[in-house]
């Protein structure tokens, strides 16, 4: 923790970008204003005085508080409600987060250890594909119920907003085919979908196999309907209250998370690079704006969330943090959370912050309401869903070309997929397809290695379905994102180095230049907009 003197030192260099920081809080914010938000526990203002003076000053309005963490109540409900009521005199507004489940691991990170890592022993543990305890992510009782008196409760304290962390998936992370597999829930599946004993170790071998069979989907959507009931139980129980849902990275069915289950509530559209050694990967950046572009298909801007997330606390550096930003800008998604466990991160990053958040707020304000296009497709289809390791085919997005999120491959450009959707190609009459080199990989499919050199060459290739859109001449990771209808493109330099950049449209050129993870909008493209 930093001394009193340097934590003064650091507020009163924030307050120099104070102005600019407020004039995009979340405080009366028109809808489509960007807004942002600080997830925070008591423990870590205890920690740091002042602290929310420091992000109330750079443009944060709203704070969420640790509420009922897998059958415990960390802190006292009327902490929550004196801390909740010193961020309203400072302008601010407060919600809580619940962590309903359990994760299976530390995902807290409390600097002190007052929260169990494992939900009490009244809640049963879990058994995956192979017969392997675990705890967190799964569902018996009195888990469902008590999370629902857990509702009751804070509604009747006045709670007006509640998020549902991210351990509300029955998956224990990001490409693991989800379900309790104890014998209490293979009976119930068993009765439900008809399913003999011979049938139920076939499904078991599918599970392991990741092959999308008929039994498997049945068993997947099961785990949907699980979820999905256990949610709107939650819902219900507090009618008064918006309750949202923070979906883990590339979230979907195999989890037990059945997306467009969740497209009328808050929905914080998953991400996954929370240090600096996954997010200074360049596929650490695409795969993370691919998740989050996937979630927006489902998920209004007005009501989508970050996950602008570091962990352990101090993990991700201040210039990261702040490059995370640019994400929620590409996609349209309105609201910004920062999130760091139960301890915060430094004290210093609010600095570097607090221009990243006037700058990005500005750039959204230009394209709210705004679709990207462009001729690469990105898509992620249902057997990456149901089965797919969530690796996604992603670099493309890195390419300089302008891009656009489909449901289905269209007739035009290229559309980029990932290992389970070519064991089954969407069919499409007219885009290229692109995956990478695969035995046995069906002769639609163009082989293209998921390398830096084998996408730029590919962009070359595809010159001509170019010349029509605004991208970038040279070869250099950087995402192009166009507008449109906004007349503008987002470019963010994926790279550590300064960059000289050509944003190119037939014979027209803008020189662009980019310091290291910078972004920059190129506004009034009316030569680009050809129809």
């Amino acid at each position: 923790m930093p001394t009193r003197r340097a934590f003064l030192q650091t507020c009163g260099a924030l307050t120099a970008i104070a102005a600019g920081g407020r004039d995009v809080a979340a405080i009366d914010a028109p809808p489509t204003s960007r807004s942002f938000h600080l997830s925070v526990s008591p423990e870590a203002l205890d920690a740091a005085p002042g602290l929310l003076d420091v992000v109330r000053e750079v443009g944060v309005g709203r704070i969420w508080l640790p509420a009922f963490f897998y059958g415990e109540w960390p802190f006292p409900m009327e902490t929550l409600r004196d801390w909740g009521a010193k961020a309203e005199r400072l302008g601010m507004g407060w919600s809580v987060i619940n962590i309903p489940l359990g994760h299976p691991g530390d995902s807290l990170g409390s600097r002190v250890g007052r929260v169990p890592l494992t939900p009490p022993e009244r809640w049963r543990t879990a058994r995956d594909v192979d017969g392997r305890a675990f705890s967190g992510t799964s569902i018996h009782p009195p888990a469902v119920a008590e999370n629902v008196d857990a509702m009751r409760r804070l509604a009747r304290a006045g709670v007006r907003e509640v998020f549902l962390d991210d351990d509300f998936r029955l998956a224990r992370g990001p490409g693991i085919i989800g379900g309790c597999f104890c014998d209490e829930h293979r009976r119930e599946f068993q009765r439900r979908a008809g399913l003999s004993d011979a049938r139920w170790d076939g499904l078991i071998d599918a599970v392991r196999r990741r092959e999308l069979t008929d039994d498997v989907r049945a068993w997947v959507d099961h785990q949907c309907d699980i979820l999905t009931a256990a949610f709107r139980a939650m819902r219900e129980a507090a009618p008064d209250v918006a309750l949202g849902n923070m979906v883990m990275v590339l979230g979907a069915e195999k989890a037990g998370i059945r997306p467009a289950d969740y497209a009328d509530v808050p929905f914080r559209v998953g991400e996954s690079s929370f240090g600096d050694a996954r997010f200074g990967a360049l596929k650490g950046k695409t795969d993370e704006l691919f998740s989050v572009l996937f979630h927006r298909r489902f998920a209004a801007p007005e009501r989508a969330y970050s996950e602008t997330t570091a962990f352990p606390a101090d993990a991700l550096s201040a210039p990261h943090m702040a490059a995370k930003l640019v994400i929620s800008t590409i996609a349209d998604v309105r609201n910004t959370m920062f999130m760091s466990g139960l301890s915060a991160f430094p004290i210093g990053h609010w600095s570097t912050l607090g221009p990243a958040i006037k700058r990005q707020a500005a750039f959204h304000a230009r394209l709210a309401g705004h679709r990207p296009r462009g001729p690469f497709k990105h898509y992620w289809g249902l057997p990456s869903r149901y089965v797919g390791d969530d690796d996604p085919f992603s670099l493309f997005l890195a390419a300089g070309a302008p891009f656009e999120v489909v449901e289905s491959p269209p007739a035009d450009g290229a559309t980029f997929l990932s290992a389970a959707d070519v064991a089954r190609p969407p069919e499409t009459s007219g885009s290229l397809l692109v995956a990478r080199p695969a035995p046995g990989l069906d002769a639609r499919i163009r082989p293209v290695a998921e390398t830096l050199d084998a996408v730029f060459a590919l962009k070359r290739e595809l010159a001509p379905i170019l010349a029509d859109v605004p991208h970038v001449e040279q070869d250099v990771p950087v995402v192009c994102a166009w507008y449109p209808t906004a007349r503008a493109a987002l470019l963010w330099n994926l790279t550590d180095q300064r960059q000289a950049l050509t944003l190119r449209h037939g014979d027209d050129r803008r020189e662009v230049r980019l310091g290291p993870l910078e972004s920059t909008l190129v506004d009034e493209l009316d030569a680009f907009n050809k129809p």
